[in-house]
């Protein structure tokens, strides 16, 4: 029997209950793996709500670090005792144990702690593929200005650090001059805080009326129509999240007249698909973290048992870097 939070339908904090789930034995292509440390992040609070809807009752969460108990037939990369952490589909991490699929679980390298494992993989699984995999037309070099919303949070902090070691003036955007401040020292270039200044002419200021290459928006309908007028031509809006809301329908002639710009909608298990392009997206991001190019912050630390109290306060926005929940 394993601990476990799940709701049986969405709806508030209040919906989610701590309960006793069985676990059995892994099958072929998966593993048993005893969580030391669960990761929280804003797909959390999408699946909670229905946004992202779930089968009911369903156990949330999308990452965590720990220990592997038992592989199933077909599993190579893994053994029992490794040491691992993952991001992956589907939810399920908020458990003490979980039967899982094994290809996107990674071995945990012995130089980073559970406690960093459990905070880094989406998240920085995720400023990868944006920094790495998604880029505008001719690609990103050093020097390029690129907006980034949400600096504060997880990916945030991540995303300031690993474009500070790609050389790009990354222009970050928060809620509070504190915030603002933490991204600041962590890598942003240049820092705004929306709360106190418009950050379209602010863009364009430190810009010198060119614009950004591309920007990163996981805000979504606030965000939106200002974040396309920060583009140059032929920019990219990336967008990988809508913390304020969906993005309402737009006509695609809105692009054209803004300057022939390119719009995606990016989503991590797309790109971990494989087991292999898994591994090397991780492998980069071990790196980074290993060679002390990105420091992984947890601020935050919830036992799993007030899971409901941790979604508050990041639904509120009162979080920054990482949280994680502890067993």
């Amino acid at each position: 029997m394993s601990k476990a939070v799940r709701i049986n339908r969405p709806g508030g904090p209040d919906e989610l209950e701590l309960t006793d789930v069985a676990v059995g034995d892994p099958g072929p292509g998966e593993i048993r793996i005893r969580h030391k440390v669960v990761g929280l992040n804003f797909i959390d609070v999408y699946h909670r709500t229905g946004l992202y809807p779930l089968a009911l009752p369903a156990t949330l969460g999308m990452e965590a670090s720990g220990v592997v108990e038992a592989v199933g037939e077909g599993v190579t990369h893994l053994q029992p005792g490794d040491r691992a952490a993952y991001a992956s589909q589907p939810p399920g991490s908020y458990c003490e144990v979980r039967v899982m699929p094994a290809k996107c679980v990674c071995k945990l390298p012995d130089g980073i702690a559970f406690d960093t494992g459990a905070a880094m993989m989406l998240k920085g699984l995720t400023a990868q593929y944006l920094l790495k995999r998604t880029q505008p037309q001719g690609g990103l070099k050093p020097g390029d200005f690129v907006l980034f919303h949400a600096i504060a949070g997880g990916v945030g902090l991540i995303a300031c650090q690993w474009a500070k070691a790609m050389g790009l003036q990354l222009i970050g955007t928060a809620g509070t001059d504190e915030k603002c401040e933490l991204a600041r020292g962590l890598g942003a270039a240049h820092v705004i805080n929306y709360n106190k200044e418009d950050f379209l002419p602010r863009v364009k200021e430190i810009t010198g009326g060119k614009g950004v290459k591309v920007v990163y928006d996981s805000v979504g309908k606030d965000t939106w129509d200002k974040s396309l007028d920060c583009l140059q031509p032929f920019g990219l809006m990336a967008a990988f999240g809508n913390a304020s809301g969906p993005v309402p329908p737009f006509a695609p002639g809105i692009l054209a007249a803004k300057g022939s710009l390119y719009v995606t909608r990016q989503t991590l298990f797309t790109h971990i698909a494989t087991r292999e392009v898994t591994q090397q997206m991780a492998d980069d991001l071990f790196a980074a973290v290993l060679s002390g190019q990105v420091q992984i912050r947890i601020d935050q630390r919830y036992p799993l048992a007030e899971v409901r109290q941790a979604h508050r306060d990041l639904e509120a926005r009162k979080t920054t870097g990482s949280t994680v929940l502890t067993l």
